[in-house]
């Protein structure tokens, strides 16, 4: 009988024995620790999969048993998942990791360098396992503590290892939107980089510059994020580990996006897209951080259907990898809620983007304390669905209602914007003019006005007069003007002034363009002027057309599959270019 036929298919003999062991797991727990790492691990696995938590947790909460399972390079992802499902189960296992890693560190203090040297290779296993994972405050903790160490001893070799340590450090307190230690850390591996240099000797910087890259975009500061992004992508040679490389790539892409540099960020992301895919695979964790970002590229350039389905394939490999309660799904749920909300705006269908948004929410103020910033950005998101459908619904008890709470979201993400960045910055400017929006729904037109003038002050001040972001504000005031306001003289500047920036950014076909052409046929037909009706009505037919042609065949996925030009050849088009441009900050 063939093989396909059989309804029963048994175990190969190793199965069966890592079965064996696991039944017997009590009495033989002591000799498991001694197996290769390996088979330790299949061990482990099996618990897992019997769902046998409780023992997995014991043996993982201790180091000397986690830092041998860690060795297993092969069995990463479903370490992930075994870690994950702990997590959730109530194991706080990343927390005593930590806590035991510090005070192994302050027991060998007093040790020889090889004893620390040996810790800190330990730590730096540990923690980055940790910041994987997305448990960035328990991987700051560990990287601390090898930091420690290093500062033991002021020697060449340790200062090599403090810089890589303190790159580690940053990458983490990026993650966990802890900024103003982010800059005391790229400090601190600057004060170490120079005592190298002094002596001789030169650090990688690209890695480091990356980081800083990060930390600036983060904090919406895009002149010196991109100017951050040229000098890291100096920095990038042969031999330099692929992941630190992609992580330039992708850093560079976002500056160059909000630099409005859009060739150079396809160019850079697509590669990075490529590398990752290539070298780590479909299903890795860092192919998603590049598709997530790749996303970012898609819905900047106004290919929206596209980016829904980069930040949905995201999502999936995110899942697979962490399962719900991880801060890494939390980020691509928010993601897609956010390019789901921009794609059914004209369909008023927001029921996905409604469902992501509240799932990266629910998963935030699971693991984080309710104050913390990566809140903001996805209630804002949720704030701008429930305002649309508060428009949209008959019901004026329920839309009071669904304004109100959309009105609650906006107000914490505004001080949670306000206490990170404070008054003056792009974050705190969109939140202005998120209320401002509300408030023309909620029939408070002063209110509206006030938060829309806000926001174009701030942003024109910070991006130039002739900035995306700014257009969108411009856009949204002239709305108010035109349809609550009867300030039709206001309302036809500002939207010729949208249309004019969003046509120099995008091209005619921009998708923003719509509601500015409608809400001028609007304003000429309130003050009769017919020949601009007509007119306009001309102009969104050719809108329509040019629509239609747009991204109707282009596969995002398919078109990264393959790279046309090698690392080097990207990293020398893009330094070539910034050379024959000049310096744009």
């Amino acid at each position: 009988m063939a093989a396909v036929e059989l309804e029963w298919i048994p175990e190969t003999l190793y199965n069966t024995a890592i079965s064996a062991v696991v039944d017997n797991y009590i009495r033989s727990r002591r000799d498991i620790r001694s197996l290769p790492e390996n088979i330790q691990f299949d061990v482990y696995y099996k618990l897992y999969q019997q769902g046998r938590l409780c023992q997995l947790g014991s043996e993982f909460c201790e180091l000397e048993v986690f830092g041998k399972v860690l060795r297993a390079l092969d069995k990463r992802h479903l370490l992930h998942h075994c870690f994950q499902a702990l997590m959730d189960h109530g194991v706080k296992v990343a927390s005593v990791l930590a806590y035991s890693f510090s005070r192994r560190c302050s027991y060998i203090a007093e040790s020889d360098a090889a004893v620390k040297e040996k810790a800190i290779q330990v730590g730096f296993v540990l923690g980055g396992f940790l910041s994987d994972a997305g448990w960035y405050s328990d991987a700051e903790k560990v990287f601390l503590s090898c930091l420690q160490l290093c500062t033991l001893h002021d020697e060449m070799p340790h200062w090599f290892r403090a810089v890589e340590c303190c790159v580690r450090l940053l990458h983490v307190r990026n993650g966990n939107c802890k900024y103003h230690l982010g800059e005391e850390t790229f400090k601190l591996a600057q004060t170490y980089m120079d005592k190298l240099s002094k002596h001789g000797q030169q650090a990688n910087k690209a890695a480091l510059y990356g980081e800083l890259c990060a930390l600036l975009f983060a904090k919406s500061h895009y002149d010196e994020a991109y100017r951050w992004c040229i000098e890291a992508m100096k920095e990038i040679t042969a031999g330099l580990p692929v992941r630190v490389v992609v992580d330039v790539l992708r850093q560079a892409s976002k500056a160059c996006v909000v630099k409005r540099e859009f060739k150079k960020a396809e160019q850079l992301i697509k590669h990075a897209v490529y590398l990752a895919r290539d070298h780590f695979g479909s299903k890795h964790p860092k192919y998603s951080d590049t598709l997530l970002d790749y996303g970012f590229y898609l819905l900047n350039v106004d290919n929206i259907c596209q980016s829904v389905a980069i930040y949905q394939a995201a999502l999936d490999i995110r899942q697979s990898v962490f399962g719900g309660k991880n801060i890494h799904v939390a980020t691509a749920h928010e993601d897609l809620a956010y390019s789901s909300y921009v794609h059914q705006y004209s369909s008023g269908k927001f029921d996905n983007a409604l469902f992501h948004a509240e799932r990266a929410i629910g998963i935030i103020t699971h693991i984080l304390p309710e104050d913390h910033l990566l809140l903001a950005s996805s209630k804002r998101v949720k704030a701008l669905i429930l305002e649309e459908i508060a428009i949209d619904c008959h019901n004026k008890e329920t839309e009071q209602r669904l304004l109100q709470e959309a009105h609650d979201l906006h107000l914490s993400s505004l001080q949670l914007a306000k206490k990170a960045f404070g008054e003056f910055n792009v974050q705190t400017a969109k939140h202005y003019g998120n209320l401002g929006r509300l408030y023309q729904s909620m029939r408070k037109f002063k209110e509206a006005e006030e938060m829309h003038i806000k926001a174009i002050q701030i942003k024109e001040q910070l991006l130039g007069q002739e900035d995306y972001e700014v257009a969108l504000s411009v856009g949204h005031l002239a709305s108010l003007y035109n349809y609550d306001m009867n300030q039709y003289e206001n309302a036809e500047k500002l939207y010729l002034r949208s249309i004019a920036i969003g046509k120099k950014l995008f091209g005619e076909g921009y998708s923003g363009l719509e509601y500015d052409y409608r809400g001028l046929i609007k304003l000429y037909n309130s003050i009769g002027n017919y020949e601009k009706v007509f007119e306009y009505h001309n102009v969104l037919s050719n809108w329509n057309r040019l629509r239609d042609r747009q991204y109707s065949v282009t596969d995002a996925l398919e078109d990264v599959n393959t790279s046309p030009q090698s690392t080097e050849e990207v990293v020398q088009s893009f330094l070539i270019a910034q050379n024959v441009e000049g310096p744009s900050c």
